[in-house]
């Protein structure tokens, strides 16, 4: 696809290799309950691209701020959706994909897509780079699932970037041992990156790193979680990369 651009004077080739900074967001928004606070968070911290999960597909807006919708998913409760920023990205492909799910979801729960990959052209790097919004199942599941989820949505995310940079954020659901969780990614080729404090917040007592960043050739420099808002009962993830 990049080839087909360069060919006609879409992408400029003196672009290409120079090096990036980018601002990526994600956010579980709770069933779409902490939607109104997206613009604000948008604007507030400069985000270059915003990887959303938990919203109500028919309800999200075509553009967010300078941001505008790559994709979104449409099938279950737990959609996903990417923007981008207009004028720096374009989009080359996208596609959803259902995982393997739990057997409560099999008996109660509609087939969903818990994988959003969204491959964007970045002007300023002159680079592509694949963007996948996951959202692991609940803890109705066990971790044995969640890893397969993610072992899964890395294989995929690698397909798509064909050796290109590429990142996976959103909430991986894992609650617990993710020391060993981080030998199982790294030895895959991905990077797990942590954010500085916690994300989820079940209770006064009970906080958890649960939104996560997972990259493979490119360097994630750090994850900071944002303060929390009143809505959701995660805080959004600040993902800084340079590619």
């Amino acid at each position: 696809m990049v080839k087909y651009f360069l060919a006609y004077g879409i992408i400029d080739r003196s672009m290409k290799n120079k090096q990036s900074s980018i601002k990526l967001i994600s956010y579980n928004l709770k069933y779409n309950r902490a939607n109104s606070e997206l613009v604000n968070l948008v604007n507030n911290y400069d985000a270059d691209i915003l990887c959303i999960q938990e919203c109500h597909s028919d309800k999200l807006p075509d553009q967010i701020g300078d941001l505008v919708l790559a994709e979104k998913t449409e099938n279950g409760r737990f959609n996903l959706a990417t923007y981008y920023r207009k004028g720096r990205f374009f989009g080359t492909d996208s596609s959803r994909h259902v995982l393997k799910h739990s057997l409560l979801e099999k008996l109660y729960m509609p087939q969903m897509e818990r994988l959003l990959i969204t491959k964007i052209y970045d002007r300023e790097s002159g680079q592509e780079i694949s963007i996948g919004s996951f959202h692991a199942t609940h803890h109705v599941a066990t971790n044995y699932l969640r890893r397969q989820q993610i072992k899964s949505a890395h294989k995929l995310l690698s397909s798509s970037s064909q050796g290109s940079p590429a990142v996976m954020v959103g909430d991986y659901n894992y609650l617990l041992f993710k020391k060993r969780l981080k030998i199982r990614i790294e030895k895959s080729g991905y990077k797990m990156s942590l954010s500085d404090r916690p994300t989820y917040y079940m209770n006064k007592y009970i906080r958890a790193r649960l939104d996560l960043a997972t990259s493979m050739n490119t360097n994630v420099e750090r994850v900071l979680a944002l303060p929390k808002g009143k809505l959701s009962d995660h805080a959004p993830i600040l993902v800084q990369i340079a590619i």
